[in-house]
């Protein structure tokens, strides 16, 4: 259920393989009344809940990034900690938010796409380790926070 009709409730989808917050994500579609796409390479669980769908897709580097731009509308939620799948989700009109609650934006993706360039190019060089920050249970409630406010944003978007 995307936004292809003009007024159409918006579909949360998860980058799933890595995300550390999927049962938040799912709480929250349900109180929004919100269908919700887990997409991954595999080991995610089925659901009962006709509102959760789970999409499983070849093993390949972007094969569930692929599916989620091919499937996703203007004015969906797209869940995600890949900056190169938060930029082409930007790109299609998308609210993308990362795991730990941190909204990638328009103004935003430029610098966030040149950093993670910086960041790989360190890493080759012997630079840098790169080590990311742990998750942490602050990372959890804001995460909770902004996906809620993000979805009923999305909702009012879309007349819902």
């Amino acid at each position: 259920m995307s936004t292809d009709a003009l007024g159409a409730a918006p579909t949360i989808f998860v980058d799933a393989d890595a995300c550390p917050v999927k049962d938040e994500a799912m709480r929250v579609a349900e109180r929004l009344g919100l269908v919700i796409t887990l997409v991954s390479n595999g080991g995610v669980r089925p659901s009962r809940d006709p509102m959760v769908k789970v999409v499983v897709v070849p093993a390949g580097a972007d094969a569930a990034d692929d599916w989620i731009v091919d499937q996703a509308q203007a004015n969906d939620i797209v869940l995600t900690a890949d900056i190169p799948l938060a930029s082409r989700a930007i790109d299609k009109g998308c609210h993308v938010l990362g795991f730990t609650g941190k909204p990638f934006t328009p103004a935003s993706i430029g610098m966030a796409l040149a950093m993670r360039e910086l960041n790989q190019h360190l890493r080759e060089t012997g630079e840098s380790k790169g080590y990311n920050a742990g998750f942490r249970p602050a990372d959890r409630s804001a995460f909770l926070s902004a996906l809620d406010t993000l979805g009923r944003k999305a909702k009012v978007l879309a007349g819902k």
